[in-house]
């Protein structure tokens, strides 16, 4: 198996995970930081874009786990590789998003 399609799974995985926040917060009917916000990343955008952002996440996921090689989840290199594509993007996401909805321990906060 190539490394270009462990890469692809890796990546499926991360933006799977980005989906997950956009998604819930368009769902939700909330505002939600996204790269189309004003500031970019910090600013709020509406939960219609959050919808559109979340759904672009998930057809990027799919079409890097789906259309790239043949993915299985029970194929133990694919799940490690789609796993830590998962566990970086949500410990990059608690990192970037805790200043913004109060997730900082106290010791952090300034």
């Amino acid at each position: 198996m190539p490394a270009t399609h462990l890469i692809a799974y890796f990546f499926g995985g991360m933006f799977l995970t980005n989906a997950i926040p956009h998604w819930v917060s368009g769902l939700r009917g909330e505002p939600f930081q996204s790269p189309f916000a004003k500031p970019s990343g910090k600013g709020l955008s509406s939960a219609n874009v959050n919808i559109l952002w979340g759904f672009a996440n998930l057809v990027f996921a799919y079409l890097l786990l789906e259309r790239v090689g043949r993915f299985h989840l029970r194929t133990p290199h694919h799940a490690i590789a789609f796993g830590a594509g998962v566990l970086l993007m949500s410990l990059m996401s608690s990192h970037f998003f805790a200043p913004f909805h109060g997730g900082l321990n106290p010791a952090e906060k300034r």
